[in-house]
C-alpha cells in the first residue's frame, strides 16, 4: 500500500487524508495541533453565540473514523531535494511515496501587530477578543476597529468576508442591549476599494450597509502602524481604537526557504493546475503537492484563498494521486473551480455572494441567512463525523 503524508491539519489537509483513505492509501497526517479549528464560525465566538469548543473538531476521533495514522508535531524543515520533513521534536519523516503540502500561509508583518486581535489568525485570540468587548460592553461605551490588509504581490492572499461578519455581529449585539448609540464602529482597510474582488455590484452595497448601520469606514491609507490604543497611516493621521481587530493578508510560509521549490513574488508555492509542485529546477514533480493557502493559485483576477477551494484542491489531489498510481495522466484541475462563495452573516440574517467567471450574485437573506450559516457549521462537523452524508461541493 502506498504511503502519502500530508503536512497540516486543516480544512485542505484533513480533506486531503479523508478522501486518500477512500482510495485505499495509506496516510499520515501531521498537525501542530491536535483539533482542526473552523475559522467561518468563530465569527460568533466574540458576541457570545458560540463557544470555543463548539469550533473544534477532535483530530484523535477523526482520526479513529477515518483510519489515518496522526502525528501532533510542528513541521520545522521541508527538503524536497532530498525528500525529508522534520519534525520539532526531532523525527524526521521520510520514505513516504507522496508528500502533501497543506501548511497554510504566514502574515504578513505590521509594526505593533502585538496590539491588534485577529480572528483569523490563532484560534484562542477569539476568546480574547471576547474578553475585550465583553469589559467594553461592561463599561458602557468604546471605539471599536475593524479591518484587513492587502497583499498588494497577491490578492488572493486577502481575507476580509470575516472581518465584514465581525463588524456587523458586534453591532447587532450592541443593538440588542440597548447600547450602540455609545460605540464607535469602524471598518478600515489599505485599498480603496476593500471587498473589490467580490464584484462593483458588492461594494455598492456595502457601503449603503456601512451607511444605514452607522459605521465609519477609513479606505485607502496604508497601515504604517498600531498602537496600543489607535491605529497610525502613512499621513500620521490615526484612529482612536479600544478594541483592534486586524486580519493580516496572507504571506509565504517561512518553512518554504531552501526547501528546492519554487515560489512566486509573494511567497506562495508554484503548482500546476493539478496541485503539482514546480521545483527551482524547472521541473514539475507527480510526488509532491500543494494545496490550500500555501499554495500560489493562478487563474482569475479575483480568484480568492477560500475554504471550499482548498477542500476542492484537497478532493482533486488524492483522485489525481490515484490516477497516477494507476498511470493514468489525464488528471483533474482546480482552476475550472475557481470561484467566490460566502454566506456573510450578519447576526440577524446574512447576505450571500457568489462569483464565478459568468456571474456575480449578491442576496440579502434575513434571518433565515444566519440560522443556515449555523446549519452549515453543523453540517460541516457531522459530515467530517460520518454521521450525515457528504453533499457535493460541501
Amino acid at each position: 500500500m502506498k504511503k502519502v503524508t500530508i503536512l497540516g491539519g486543516g480544512f485542505a489537509g484533513l480533506e486531503a487524508a479523508i478522501y486518500l483513505k477512500k482510495y485505499s492509501f495509506n496516510v499520515t497526517l501531521v498537525s501542530d495541533r491536535d483539533y482542526l479549528y473552523i475559522y467561518p464560525t468563530s465569527i460568533w465566538i466574540p458576541t457570545g453565540e458560540s463557544s470555543f469548543e463548539d469550533n473544534k473538531l477532535d483530530l484523535n476521533e477523526l482520526k479513529d473514523i477515518h483510519d489515518f495514522e496522526l502525528i501532533i508535531d510542528k513541521v520545522t524543515n521541508i527538503d524536497a531535494k532530498e525528500r525529508f520533513v522534520t519534525l520539532e521534536s526531532g523525527k524526521i519523516l521520510f520514505g513516504y511515496d507522496y508528500l502533501i503540502l497543506a501548511l497554510g500561509a504566514s502574515k504578513i508583518p505590521t509594526p505593533g501587530i502585538e496590539n491588534t486581535l485577529s480572528i483569523c489568525s490563532e484560534p484562542t485570540q477569539s476568546m480574547a477578543i471576547k474578553e475585550k468587548l465583553d469589559l467594553l460592553i461592561q463599561q458602557g461605551s468604546g471605539e471599536l476597529c475593524f479591518g484587513f490588509g492587502g497583499n498588494p504581490k497577491d490578492m488572493s492572499a486577502v481575507r476580509g468576508g470575516p472581518a465584514f461578519e465581525l463588524i456587523f455581529n458586534v453591532h447587532n449585539l450592541l443593538k440588542k442591549k440597548g447600547i450602540r448609540d455609545n460605540f464607535k464602529l469602524t471598518f478600515f482597510a489599505p485599498m480603496a476599494e476593500p471587498g473589490k474582488k467580490m464584484g462593483p455590484k458588492v461594494i455598492k452595497n456595502m457601503q449603503k450597509i456601512f451607511k444605514r448601520l452607522n459605521i465609519n469606514t477609513h479606505f485607502g491609507k496604508q497601515i504604517k502602524s498600531f498602537e496600543k490604543e489607535s491605529i497610525i497611516f502613512e499621513d500620521n493621521t490615526k484612529l482612536n481604537s479600544d478594541l483592534t481587530m486586524f486580519i493580516s493578508a496572507g504571506a509565504g510560509n517561512s518553512l518554504l526557504k531552501d526547501s528546492a521549490i519554487a515560489l512566486s513574488e509573494a511567497g506562495f508555492i508554484q503548482i500546476d493546475d493539478f496541485c503539482r509542485v514546480k521545483l527551482e529546477n524547472g521541473t514539475t514533480s507527480d510526488r509532491l503537492f500543494a494545496i490550500g493557502d500555501m499554495a500560489a493559485l493562478e487563474g482569475f483576477e479575483w480568484r480568492a484563498k477560500q475554504g471550499h477551494i482548498a477542500e476542492v484542491m484537497a478532493r482533486n489531489t488524492a483522485a489525481n494521486i490515484d490516477l497516477l498510481e494507476k498511470g493514468i495522466y489525464t488528471l483533474d484541475g482546480y482552476q475550472k473551480h475557481l470561484s467566490i462563495l460566502c454566506v456573510m452573516d450578519t447576526g440577524n440574517g446574512a447576505i450571500f455572494i457568489f462569483r464565478n467567471s459568468k456571474k456575480t450574485l449578491m442576496i440579502p437573506m434575513p434571518i433565515i441567512g444566519h440560522w443556515l450559516k449555523k446549519a452549515w457549521g453543523l453540517y460541516y462537523k457531522l459530515s467530517k463525523r460520518n454521521k450525515v452524508p457528504r453533499l457535493p461541493y460541501m
